[in-house]
């Protein structure tokens, strides 16, 4: 035999031998198995199933949430094929533990909704088991149809995909986009935000721009959960702010006060203040809609740059930097307290209680 022989297709006993329990219909034919004999074998009663449309599930029982998952993925895949020509099939991914699995064999599809977040860990969504379908993400002009157990979801920009047990899963804030999408309990959405803040899955800042950009802030439901999700956010990110000034050794400021001129107008309020140096401290938790951010970055603006105008050195912190670099964000108000005595000294202000 030359090395320009062809393999013979593996027998059809082999291709059930344990080892590869899930097949598309373009493997089937790459080992040797046409199309009739693939339907003979998924009629009822057996050995094989059609799980998917091109799908064949190679034993009789029912399937695993394993192979559930994996079948949608297999059905949503886009098919990479070689060159064209007679006998030249599409080669297809196969699930984790098949042989010629690639690097990255899912290509353009992962799982969302649901069953991503239960696969991200959530305790609040329904085990993998008792769902009925599965969400699967990919790009929007790929032509696919919703069937079975498999529920296509297009969109514009494919995100960075996670893998978790083999299985590329979309990321928490654009999985639960597109839970929210489906559901219509207030109840299940408002839990479902909560434990993804809560659980430090991710900032509401990025949950609330995948809900923008899925335009579902105009459902009063979401609207309701969004507001439990920022006060949610903001009292955890408040915590720990009070966290990082106690540990890093930061002089105790005066918490959430309103500022401003003997007699004067209001210069707004502020998370921290150290009166004796002249520094404010601002945490940005703001989670909103478009157009009220907008308002609201205007107004931050103008705030600051009349409280820097009178002397105030306001710090700006973000609930992220404070969660994943608590030590670098004490740094910097450290500097800017100790810069204090540098600068020319700053108009007196009012402190009142927020």
């Amino acid at each position: 035999m030359t090395h320009n022989t062809p393999l013979s297709p593996r027998p059809l006993h082999q291709l059930t031998d344990g080892r590869r329990r899930l097949m598309t219909t373009a493997q089937l034919r790459a080992h040797g198995v046409s199309a009739a004999e693939a339907d003979a074998q998924c009629r009822p009663g057996g050995p094989w199933q059609q799980l998917l449309p091109n799908v064949v599930l190679l034993h009789p029982g029912p399937p695993t949430s394993d192979e559930r998952l994996h079948a949608v993925l297999l059905y949503a895949a886009r098919e990479r094929s070689g060159r064209s020509g007679p006998g030249v099939t599409a080669s297809v991914p196969v699930q984790p533990g098949g042989e010629d699995e690639p690097a990255a064999p899912y290509a353009e599809a992962m799982v969302t909704g649901l069953a991503a977040l239960t696969l991200h860990g959530f305790s609040t969504t329904p085990p993998l088991p008792s769902l009925e379908v599965i969400d699967v993400l990919v790009p929007r002009l790929r032509r696919l149809r919703t069937t079975g157990c498999a529920r296509v979801v297009r969109t514009a920009a494919l995100p960075s995909a996670q893998l978790i047990t083999g299985v590329p899963v979309a990321p928490v804030a654009r999985a639960l986009a597109d839970a929210v999408a489906e559901l219509t309990d207030a109840g299940v959405v408002r839990r479902l935000l909560t434990e993804a803040v809560r659980g430090g899955h991710c900032e509401p800042a990025a949950v609330v721009r995948e809900l923008n950009r899925a335009r579902l802030l105009s459902r009063p439901h979401v609207v309701d959960a969004v507001d439990s999700l920022v006060a949610e956010g903001r009292a955890l990110a408040e915590q720990r702010l009070y966290r990082m000034v106690r540990e890093h050794g930061l002089p105790e400021p005066l918490w959430n006060v309103d500022l401003r001129l003997p007699g004067g107008p209001h210069l707004g309020g502020v998370d921290a203040f150290w009166p004796e140096h002249s520094v404010a401290l601002e945490l940005d938790t703001r989670a909103h809609r478009q157009q009220e951010d907008e308002a609201l970055r205007a107004e931050h603006a103008r705030k600051r740059e009349h409280l820097e105008r009178l002397g105030v050195t306001v710090v700006h912190l973000t609930p992220r930097k404070v969660r994943d670099r608590p030590e670098h964000q004490a740094a910097v108000v450290r500097t800017a307290l100790m810069a204090a005595g540098d600068r020319e000294p700053a108009a007196y202000v009012v402190v009142l209680p927020r």
